[in-house]
């Protein structure tokens, strides 16, 4: 029962399904000694029969008191040990998946996060994980327990008198094969109600991310209108799955709790025909009470059961997909980065088709090529952002697809178009570049990239906040803490992606400045869009149709009649006096 195939259903641990069982046990044992409970009422009220049938004497309170304190005792022990099992276990358990799908996320290669919209990843972290820590510990226990426990009452019942033992149990297998008739539709209507909800999330997310554009051209209500479509047709699935849940749960409440007057109705006929007597019937009474009981909360649950299961795919998909692991050791002698015919897709969409070129140490090789040429995906490759689809890339001759990606990127620092600062103090965001760095060194990487201009004038200097993502910086200044974060870390290769493509004059002066610090002496790969940049180069590597073209000095491949690179630059010139 609780096997392999149950833990990937519920995408429990092994000690998630240890847990299980031991809410198994004691849901099993609560639901006997309260069985037990029923016993002394029947005794109890045995003896009164007898008292007013016979006039027998009535039970004095010294017989009767401490089987009650007895019971009382050990129910509160029992009752205990299940709050234990079902929670306090399941809770500590669910700590334990939480960092364990975090460190997962943090060891999985980055490309899994292009690959997956990030507001259906949210929504697996967040809100599959609640679903099933409510599962793990108020349906699964309990649901199991009774099964076991009515099963135990229900052989007991029936060697009683297997007539009222039919017109008792009949409708506990009778409402749960309507249940579980039901679980197709119910997981049907609860990806459906997911894929919706995600809707809402992005379409909220895009409109927040979009604000300034959607202002700016007039938008607001297109797209107001589209994400009020998006929670109407929400709302709307998610009624019609709760409703649908609702009708088969209640429906299945209905038919067992039919039980109850069957069983009125055959014990009244057996009394009528002399087969059994009043106490047996009362004593049947007793115990269908707490037949139904712990059913209530399983019924109540079980369809939230049903839908966790897609839940724990999701969940599951995360834990089986293959991390980017490799040696924790990683010392080259030097830092030439070679490409050895790599080859990488997007799916199925070839991007490189055997690149092979050299970036030396010492030296800065740009990546030039039209748009969709492959240069941002050699520089993520060359991270080890993604993996090769075929060939290899080494530092040092040392091949980085066998190299953990946290180990390798410490010889790494990249300073891209796209900075990305976070929601704390200028300090703060510099100190990313080395943890633990102190705050002088903070400071001097700061003035080697021009950052001291700006960082006093804030209210707090250093110390200042800078709102979510920079927000209250301005472009120049963003991108002056990215290569002052880089200074720190003082990584022996730099990957740059035309950090300074998007400034203006004065911005991009300082910004170059900064840049020549960071650069000497390192292994540097630069994904060129300027001519500017590409002159500084020690060598061009020029990409088409994800190939190496051609590479070599700037010099020398511009004096070359059929150069690719040398018609970039005339097309670059011929724009760069284009004027309104």
């Amino acid at each position: 029962m609780f096997g392999k195939e149950f833990q990937k259903k519920y995408a429990l641990s092994e000690q998630g399904v240890r847990n299980v069982k031991q809410g198994t046990l004691w849901t099993v044992i609560v639901n006997l000694v309260v069985m037990g409970g029923m016993g002394i009422l029947y005794l109890m009220m045995s003896r009164l029969i007898a008292a007013l049938t016979q006039g027998s004497a009535l039970p004095g309170l010294g017989t009767v008191l401490p089987l009650v304190l007895a019971f009382l005792l050990l129910s509160f022990f029992t009752h205990l040990q299940q709050y234990q099992a079902t929670y306090g276990l399941v809770y500590r358990e669910v700590k334990t998946v939480r960092i364990s799908l975090a460190e997962r996320l943090r060891r999985l290669p980055l490309g899994y996060f292009g690959k997956r919209d990030l507001a259906d990843l949210t929504e697996t972290i967040m809100g599959d994980v609640n679903r099933l820590e409510h599962v793990w510990s108020h349906c699964l226990g309990y649901l199991y327990g009774s099964w076991c426990s009515t099963a135990l009452v229900a052989v007991m019942l029936l060697c009683k008198s297997w007539r009222l033992g039919l017109a008792c149990l009949w409708g506990v297998p009778v409402a749960f094969a309507l249940l579980f008739g039901s679980r197709r539709l119910a997981k049907r209507n609860s990806e459906r109600t997911k894929a919706a909800g995600i809707q809402v999330s992005d379409g909220i997310q895009e409109t927040l991310e979009n604000i300034r554009e959607i202002r700016a051209t007039n938008q607001e209500q297109r797209f107001l209108d589209a994400l009020n479509g998006k929670i109407d047709t929400f709302e709307a699935t998610m009624r019609r799955g709760e409703l649908s849940t609702g009708i088969f749960v209640n429906g299945a409440s209905v038919i067992m709790r039919l039980g109850v007057a069957t069983t009125i109705l055959t014990g009244t006929r057996l009394i009528l025909s002399g087969q059994t007597d009043f106490m047996t019937l009362f004593l049947f009474l007793l115990v269908i009470t707490r037949i139904y009981a712990p059913f209530d909360q399983a019924l109540a649950l079980i369809a939230e059961m049903f839908v966790s299961q897609v839940s724990a795919n999701r969940l599951t998909e995360i834990f089986d997909t293959k991390t980017a692991g490799g040696s924790e050791q990683f010392a080259p002698a030097g830092h030439d980065i070679v490409f050895e015919n790599v080859e990488f897709a997007y799916n199925e969409d070839a991007v490189l088709k055997g690149v092979s070129f050299t970036a030396r140490e010492g030296e800065v090789t740009a990546l030039v090529g039209p748009s969709g040429s492959g240069k941002s995906t050699c520089a993520r490759l060359a991270a080890r952002l993604w993996d090769v689809s075929a060939g290899k890339i080494t530092v040092d001759g040392v091949d980085i697809s066998k190299i953990d990606p946290e180990t390798l990127l410490t010889d790494y620092s990249m300073v891209f178009q796209d900075v990305v600062l976070f929601d704390d103090t200028v300090m703060e965001n510099i100190r990313l570049g080395r943890h633990g760095a102190t705050d002088a060194e903070v400071r001097a990487a700061a003035r080697a990239a021009n950052c001291d201009e700006f960082v006093t004038k804030l209210p707090k200097g250093y110390d200042t906040p800078i709102g979510e993502n920079g927000a209250k910086l301005s472009g120049g200044e963003r991108q002056r803490i990215s290569i002052a974060r880089a200074l720190l870390k003082n990584a022996p290769i730099v990957l740059l992606d035309e950090a300074t493509a998007s400034l203006d004059v004065e911005n991009e002066t300082q910004v170059q400045e900064a840049l020549s610090r960071l650069l000497r002496g390192k292994t540097v790969l630069v994904i060129a869009h300027r001519m500017r940049t590409v002159e500084a180069a020690d060598k061009v590597v020029v990409l088409a149709d994800g190939r190496v073209a051609e590479e070599g000095a700037p010099a020398a491949l511009l004096g070359r009649e059929d150069s690719l690179f040398r018609r970039m630059a005339q097309l670059q010139g011929q724009s760069a006096g284009w004027s309104v």
